[in-house]
């Protein structure tokens, strides 16, 4: 999935490809990708060595609930607009507050682009912060481990705030007159 930006020709080229999830292993530790990558993007030659890629990518990624654990896939439509340097470049020496422009630069190694790890890294910033299968999912029971969207387990909850014990102790206290 390597692009050669060295065989465009002209100042501008047209990439319109589709990948298959196979293309992606092994998988991100967070999604695997589940359907096609539809990708179209325009590569602009700005200048001898810097190239503006523009784009979109349209797929499917199977992630975990992040309450019951159960697999499950949500549609994602990404929007790139990036501006790549060859690593050369990517010196890295000093401590420097990131500007707004260096937010949307990435860089090329020997004169390709690596379609994939552009894809990765937009599929990253696509996910949500708490992938959850459905908004009214129960999760697991915290003593039997149960999925309760499937059937409600019968254990009853048997955790208490430790900060409330002292409140308890009043309770449980012979009543003064």
């Amino acid at each position: 999935m390597l692009l050669d930006l060295n065989n465009l020709h002209g100042p501008r080229a047209r990439v319109d490809r589709t990948f298959q999830p196979s293309a992606f292993d092994p998988p991100d530790d967070d999604y695997r990708v589940a359907a096609p990558v539809v990708v179209s993007m325009d590569v602009q030659k700005v200048r001898a060595d810097t190239f503006r890629v523009s784009g979109r990518a349209v797929t499917r990624l199977e992630l975990s609930c992040s309450r019951c654990i159960e697999p499950f896939e949500v549609p994602v439509e990404v929007e790139c607009d990036l501006q790549y340097l060859p690593q050369t470049e990517n010196q890295g020496d000093d401590e420097r507050e990131l500007a707004d422009e260096d937010l949307g630069t990435a860089f090329y190694r020997d004169g390709t682009l690596d379609i994939a790890e552009l894809l990765r890294e937009q599929f990253q910033l696509a996910l949500p912060m708490k992938p959850l299968c459905d908004a009214a999912c129960r999760g697991l029971c915290a003593e039997c481990g149960a999925n309760l969207n499937r059937a409600d387990c019968g254990c009853a909850p048997k955790w208490e705030d430790p900060r409330l014990a002292p409140l308890k102790g009043l309770l449980n206290r012979p009543k003064e007159i």
